[in-house]
């Protein structure tokens, strides 16, 4: 918020509500600008985490950080986490999972395991096939190793194995891995090894630094070097398939050298030639750009195996980034990409890489232009920038829909009970559904229904998509109008709330402009009063649907109406729209030999006049139903309510309520039927009604069985449909009853 902005909210604020609400609130906003300062606030809530399971550099800097790169071009946040450093916690802040190379641990499978409950998805991206003993076997290096080390790096193939057939989705590099994956999991989409910013970067600078050394340099250098850049000695086979060939060329050629960049054996056969091979530790991938460029042919040989054929192109395309052309063995990677004499060589036989290398070697023409129209394919689709979009698209495809309701607290009420009901429904049909608390708390909410996500707005930072976010109270609509990464936005209107605030009260107004937002704003409403005059008053469109109710939580007990009758109060004694007031003058008159007085409170302590027998406060909601069950009567004398779930409740439990009608629960109370009702501030009428349902067993028995019908009519699994359709889905039903099914887009 601007300086300007709040200096004029500070004095409204004074104006309108006294120099004692300024403070409160002004201390309110400062501490939660420190919460969200906080360094300890570790999560962000963003919408991919990559989960690096790999220890060598280079592949996680091309299956993770490319493709974070690739994702950021295209609008998705990602985080990035080495696997050993996973922490089951993070499930709870991001959309979908992407685990590169990714041995099975306790901790992976946790969070595997949260992130299918909440609907969130998960991925396998691997660019090799270290998966299985029938792939690695081939690797001629293994049989160098000693038994215990052969025994390890077998435990992480198989462990990388059983993470991969736990995920959702795979991501890969090559047609042939592919293949090979999709006998692992259900479905496979190639994702090629691309080029980051940065490498285009060092691409270009080493670039024009060689051509700097060409113009400048005084002295005729008119070597042929020959790249081979190995990376690992698990290539030292694929080299020995060429060495004949590169015999050949030391032969035929006095100017043809060798530079061999990272771990190589050279072969005996060559050893004639040693001066002539120019050999570069293994060196940081920085370098790398400028290593290839001082050299004019770039070798790529691979022996024929299914695993060369699941590696990827790089070679080629690092060499295209400086233009330097590649040949390499027709197989793969390198088969599928390149264009045979367009963009590179691909051979076939030693007779190919005999003709092909010569002719390199000795048509400095030939050479440059293979390498120019590798340069323009690769700048044209082999980079972040450039061959990123269909990343996105897959993964969004494969995404659950993600809801997020916005709470003012998680704290238990009437509101805040139908919310986490609404959650409940979505996300049992697929849906990904977080609670976003505008309070300071942020732990979980666990109910009989299950578990639901709840994330601090004031802990942390959001930089995710929702597709749809619901504000659930005037106060929280300011997210809807401020985050701009929300496709459909909804307000879940379930009262009257500028009445909240008695005249005068300045907050009066900025909960009244909520209900004429000029914004694309999907007004919706659980309250047939609350559509009414958010129709008639403001000139909205509103969406229905009508409130239930968990009969296992709220189940029928029989009541005598002997001994001590029980009457329940409940409501918040601290406002007064709900009137509590009323309720214990009304009480405080009844015969405390003949009645027992309960108070049940979700906040607001007993004044000092209420004649109170037993305070409840807090009372989880799943235990809610034995208050109501233990007593007879429910006295609910509320000002204002959109839907007002007491009553109901009690009815539920086959108890008796004395209400005052207000708009928003006549939507289901009929007075002599299923409740009695009292005008409101008639207190003596209250106290006769109360009488009356003591002593007239046939109208007590009226009023329960037809309060017991009423609340069975509202039960919540009879309005699942039409609460999916409140959010922009219906359901595709199956023949089998009973079965949850998939909730599409509408």
């Amino acid at each position: 918020m601007g300086i300007n902005a709040l200096f004029k909210k500070s004095v409204a604020t004074i104006k309108y509500e006294g120099a004692n609400s300024f403070i409160k609130k002004s201390l309110s906003y400062t501490k939660k600008r420190l919460l969200r300062t906080k360094i300890n606030s570790r999560y962000h809530s963003k919408d991919i985490l990559f989960i690096n399971g790999c220890s060598l550099p280079h592949p996680p800097r091309y299956r993770v950080d490319h493709q974070v790169e690739q994702l950021h071009f295209n609008g998705y946040s990602c985080d990035t986490v080495y696997y050993e450093d996973l922490d089951v916690e993070m499930v709870r802040y991001y959309r979908a999972f992407v685990f590169f190379r990714c041995p099975h641990t306790a901790e992976v499978e946790k969070l595997i395991e949260r992130a299918k409950y909440f609907n969130k998805t998960v991925f396998f991206d691997i660019d090799d096939l270290v998966i299985d003993y029938k792939y690695v076997k081939e690797i001629d290096y293994l049989k160098t190793m000693r038994p215990d080390e052969f025994e390890q790096y077998m435990d992480g193939v198989n462990r990388t194995q059983q993470t991969l057939k736990m995920c959702d989705y795979a991501i890969t590099t090559t047609d042939r891995l592919a293949k090979e994956l999709s006998d692992y999991v259900g479905e496979v989409f190639i994702n090629r090894n691309v080029a980051s910013e940065k490498m285009v970067e060092l691409s270009l600078e080493a670039l024009k630094a060689k051509e700097k050394k060409q113009n400048d340099s005084n002295i005729v250098d008119d070597r042929i070097i020959m790249g081979y850049f190995s990376g690992s000695i698990t290539h030292n086979e694929d080299f020995n398939l060429i060495i004949s060939v590169v015999k050949e060329m030391f032969a035929k050629h006095e100017n043809v050298y060798l530079k061999v960049v990272g771990i190589l054996d050279i072969p005996e056969e060559l050893s004639e030639y040693k001066d002539r091979i120019i050999f570069e530790k293994f060196t940081d991938w920085t370098n790398l750009p400028d290593l290839i460029a001082n050299v004019h042919i770039n070798l790529a040989p691979l022996v024929q195996s299914i695993f060369n054929e699941a590696k990827s192109e790089n070679k080629w395309t690092e060499a295209a980034l400086v233009k330097v052309p590649t040949i390499a063995s027709n197989l793969g990677a390198f088969k599928e990409v390149v264009r045979h004499e367009q963009d590179g060589i691909l051979c076939d036989s030693i007779d190919d890489w005999r003709l092909y290398l010569d002719k390199l070697i000795t048509d400095t023409s030939y050479r440059s232009k293979l390498g120019q129209q590798a340069y323009n394919v690769v700048m044209k689709g082999w980079t972040t920038l450039s061959n990123g979009y269909k990343l996105f698209e897959f993964i969004e495809s494969k995404l659950q829909d993600n809801i997020a309701f916005v709470l003012p607290s998680t704290q238990i009420s009437g509101g805040v009970n139908v919310v986490i009901k609404h959650c409940n429904i979505l996300r049992d049909y697929g849906k990904d559904v977080t609670i976003i608390s505008m309070s300071e708390d942020d732990d979980n909410i666990i109910n009989k229904d299950g578990e639901i996500n709840v994330i601090s707005y004031h802990r942390h930072s959001f930089h995710g998509l929702f597709k749809k976010c619901v504000a659930t109270l005037w106060s929280t609509t300011q997210f809807l109008n401020m985050y701009p990464k929300i496709k459909g936005k909804y307000y879940l209107v379930q009262n009257f709330e500028t009445n909240f605030y008695e005249p005068g009260n300045f907050t009066r107004v900025w909960a009244n402009l909520t209900y004429n937002f000029f914004s694309d704003i999907k007004y919706i409403t659980i309250s047939k009063w609350c559509e009414q005059w958010l129709s008639q008053n403001y000139g909205k469109n509103v969406s229905y649907v009508e409130n239930g109710i968990d009969l296992s939580v709220f189940q029928y007990r029989k009541r005598t109406f002997e001994g001590k009758i029980k009457v329940l109060v409940e409501g918040n004694s601290k406002d007064y729209y709900k009137n509590v007031d009323e309720s214990f003058k009304i009480t405080n008159q009844l015969d405390s030999n003949r009645f027992e007085i309960w108070y049940l409170s979700y906040n607001g302590e007993p004044k000092e006049w209420y004649k109170v027998d037993k305070f409840l406060n807090k009372v989880p909601h799943d235990q809610v139903g034995k208050v109501y069950a233990d007593c007879d009567i429910l006295l609910k004398s509320s000002l204002l309510e959109s839907f007002s779930y007491p009553p109901l409740e009690m009815m539920a439990t086959g108890g008796i309520a004395v209400v005052a009608p207000n708009e928003g629960n006549i939507e289901y109370l009929v007075h002599n039927k299923n409740c009695l009702l009292y005008e409101q501030g008639n207190t003596s009428s209250a106290l006769q009604l109360i009488e009356m349902v003591c002593s007239d067993v046939s109208l007590r028995e009226r009023i329960i069985e037809n309060g017991l019908k009423t609340a069975r009519s509202k039960e919540w699994e009879r309005l699942e449909g039409e609460i999916l359709a409140l959010y922009g889905y219906e359901v595709n039903h199956s023949e089998n009853k009973g079965e949850k099914y998939e909730a599409k887009l509408v």
